[in-house]
């Protein structure tokens, strides 16, 4: 389906600025049937503010299929905004801050509860935890350039990867505890449920603002969502991604609240493990996806592991 935009600013008819004026042409390629509405968005930049007229109009070709030929002109009145804040029907642009937010202090809340509960200074557990979360931020912002080869300069606005937060975040409170004088293993698996029941919370976030969509689909229990460009059911694999967070963090916090690990930091590297052997089961439902091969080797590797920490523990 092939669609072109054309849009005039209101009040500007018969100017010759060519800002007042565009005419832009968006494909969509692999729509099945079945998918039920689309909604197309298109954004355009260099033009003047105020109210626009924008039409929309299908592009007939050769040889088109009855669906493609039977779509209508619309025409809409809309104005100009940000350009961070233009991204379409059923964006929820502030979902993702609040709702990360919360999984963040609850995160935070309920790793400070565990540490008191086996007798770790709270203190220096939430000093280093809030460092570790300002840092897996940024660590986040930097693997998602480099995921996608972006430039640095658009860090701002680019995208978060939560293999990067995890990692760098993860990372600080290891090397925090070392350097306090904390019990590293223990303290790992404390903070283990939160970071579960954090994403649990956040993941939804993704779903209301469109990033890491899923692939569209015509299967009943799709959803209609956004990758802020096609908003049309999809598998909603961010929702899919939070219920198994939220089963790894009831498993971590019960295993926590019964006994001291045989092995500390066995929790924390066992659930760590199954969160992503989940995660690349979701990939092929994902429009990013993966290399199957890399997707088995992660499998494989992350399955062998989680295999490894519930024998090494049982024998202990």
């Amino acid at each position: 389906m092939t669609v072109r935009f054309v849009g005039t600013r209101v009040g500007a008819e018969g100017t010759d600025d060519a800002r007042d004026r565009f005419e832009q042409t968006e494909r969509v390629d692999g729509l099945a049937a079945g998918t039920g509405p689309v909604a197309l968005t298109t954004r355009v930049s260099g033009i003047n503010a105020g109210e626009w007229r924008v039409t929309a109009s299908p592009v007939t070709r050769p040889g088109a299929t009855p669906a493609v030929t039977g779509l209508s002109r619309r025409v809409i009145t809309t104005k100009t905004v940000f350009g961070q804040l233009a991204q379409g029907p059923a964006v929820r642009l502030a979902a993702w801050p609040l709702l990360v937010g919360l999984g963040a202090v609850v995160a935070i809340a309920l790793q400070a509860l565990l540490a008191a509960r086996v007798g770790i200074n709270v203190a220096a557990v939430l000093a280093v935890s809030l460092v570790g979360c300002l840092l897996g931020f940024v660590g986040g912002k930097v693997w998602y350039l480099v995921l996608h080869r972006r430039h640095p300069r658009t860090f701002l606005t680019a995208g978060a990867c939560i293999q990067g937060f995890l990692v760098v975040a993860l990372g600080v409170i290891a090397l925090g505890a070392a350097l306090l004088r904390l019990p590293p293993g223990t303290l790992l698996d404390v903070t283990t449920p939160g970071v579960f029941f954090g994403m649990a919370l956040g993941r939804p976030g993704c779903f209301l603002t469109g990033c890491c969509a899923g692939r569209p689909t015509s299967s009943r229990w799709g959803l209609r969502s956004s990758d802020r460009r096609l908003a049309i059911r999809r598998c909603p694999v961010q929702l899919l991604e939070a219920t198994a967070a939220l089963a790894i963090g009831v498993v971590s916090l019960a295993l926590v609240l019964a006994a001291p690990p045989p092995l500390p930091g066995a929790i924390f590297v066992g659930s760590l493990a199954a969160y992503t052997f989940c995660r690349q089961l979701l990939f092929p439902f994902r429009t990013e996806s993966r290399t199957s091969r890399g997707r088995t080797v992660t499998m494989v590797a992350s399955g062998l592991v989680l295999v490894g920490v519930v024998g090494v523990s049982g024998l202990l």
